[in-house]
């Protein structure tokens, strides 16, 4: 009997991996934004910054631009857990991500004029999306081979494409409104599938990629008093995402229910500030990220039949700085941070156990070159740390009671960490009249 509770517990926790980093939020967008640790709501130096954080803000460019950016993300999470075994000894071990290269694109348009106090703006970025691949091993609770209780290779893939059409008024020579709905195309593979019921001899099954359409949208206002400093307020709705259907499949190849789950994004706040000088540009944001109430994540625990309801995560603060310097003619250097609150609780560290998204601290290094007045050309550097694991129980939900509702299981732990890696280019191009 402790056997089999051995291995269904190892079973459960190693489904939830996949889901590490599904609340992931880009700090940035586009090497220009990024480089800058993703501040813009009150500071828009780039079209990709101004289109993602404040829509009021693409006010300031009076000509028609465009840009291509791409990024290529490396992560190396770990996941690392201990449980107990039927002869009252301990098993412990970690396991590393495989999965490689995730690329990261983004392409912009601004239409303004001098002339006119209308400027529109069409924006296509990649706001979240993650892989990973754990090879199965027998040093790891979690990967062990699934004849020695534990489920072997774990897999998922995960992607947010997000639509913006942004339109922005001058109301005057400082203040400036904006509004822009947004459209948004997810899709999602996991092996195996933690949102579905398990079979009592077969357990979770693998899913075929899901797939959902949504919508939202983004309001701000932009203030810049023309004597260096500035000020940006935004807020993006919660992305209002249809049911994810999955398509599932029992791993010795039988078919199994289907199931759906809806999984929003959040919604965002954003304040924003900037100073600019002849030599330099400086900005710091302040975000919300309000996961508490979004489909998905408010809900947590076990169902009945030992699908998970949701991941219970909390709302999430971020602060966000860069420093433009303008000391070499044609060639401005640029540094960013960025920090984020861990969103997850101890107590349902397991729904995240693989959440390697929570980075806390994260540095980047950028540099441009304006190649002509038509041309620029844009890259950073990225390096992203958890600063430490996240660490909580394990969680059974064939031992949840009501003084143990989420099926804590004692002496065992689960614990995960990640460090990202990434560069990323850009082109910008002004048209000429």
């Amino acid at each position: 009997m402790k056997k089999k509770l051995l291995s269904f517990v190892v079973l459960v926790l190693s489904s939830y991996f996949v889901f590490a980093q599904t609340g992931h939020l880009m700090q940035g967008v586009g090497a220009f934004n990024m480089s800058m640790g993703g501040a813009s709501t009150g500071q828009p130096l780039d079209i990709n910054g101004a289109l993602q954080w404040n829509p009021a803000a693409i006010s300031v460019f009076n000509k028609k631009i465009l840009s291509v950016d791409v990024g290529l993300l490396s992560a190396s999470p770990t996941v690392y857990s201990t449980v107990p075994t039927p002869d009252g000894n301990m098993m412990s071990g970690s396991t590393e991500d495989t999965k490689g290269v995730s690329p990261l694109p983004s392409i912009a348009m601004v239409w303004g004029s001098e002339e006119s106090k209308n400027t529109f703006g069409v924006s296509v970025f990649g706001v979240s999306g993650f892989g990973i691949d754990f090879p199965e091993s027998t040093d790891n609770p979690i990967t062990l081979p699934q004849n020695m209780g534990g489920f072997g290779h774990l897999e998922s893939n995960y992607m947010l494409l997000q639509v913006g059409l942004t339109y922005a008024y001058q109301i005057s020579e400082k203040f400036s409104v904006g509004i822009e709905p947004t459209f948004n195309y997810s899709s999602l593979m996991v092996k195996p599938n933690p949102l579905a019921s398990p079979s009592q001899t077969k357990g979770y099954p693998n899913s075929e990629t899901a797939s959902a359409i949504g919508f939202g949208g983004q309001v701000g206002v932009f203030y810049d008093s023309g004597k260096g400093f500035k000020l940006g307020v935004s807020y993006k709705t919660q992305q209002f995402l249809g049911d994810l259907e999955f398509e599932n499949r029992y791993l010795d190849g039988s078919s199994a229910p289907t199931n759906n789950f809806k999984m929003n994004f959040p919604a965002i706040l954003s304040v924003g500030a900037g100073y600019s000088a002849e030599k330099f540009d400086f900005a710091i944001d302040y975000r919300r990220v309000f996961y508490e109430s979004t489909d998905g994540f408010t809900e947590k625990g076990w169902s009945q039949t030992g699908s998970v309801l949701g991941f219970g995560w909390t709302d999430m603060n971020i602060v966000s700085a860069g420093l433009q310097l303008k000391l070499i003619n044609k060639l401005p250097l640029r540094l960013g941070y960025t920090y984020s609150s861990n969103p997850i609780v101890s107590e349902l560290a397991m729904y995240s156990v693989e959440a390697p998204a929570v980075i806390e601290n994260a540095f980047q290094f950028g540099v441009g070159f304006e190649i002509n007045d038509k041309l620029t050309l844009n890259g950073t550097y990225h390096y992203g740390s958890s600063n430490g694991k996240t660490s909580g129980a394990l969680l059974n939900p064939m031992m949840a009671s009501p003084s143990n509702p989420y099926g804590a299981i004692p002496s065992s732990k689960a614990e995960f960490d990640m460090a990202t890696n990434m560069i990323m280019f850009g082109l910008n191009y002004t048209f000429s009249k």
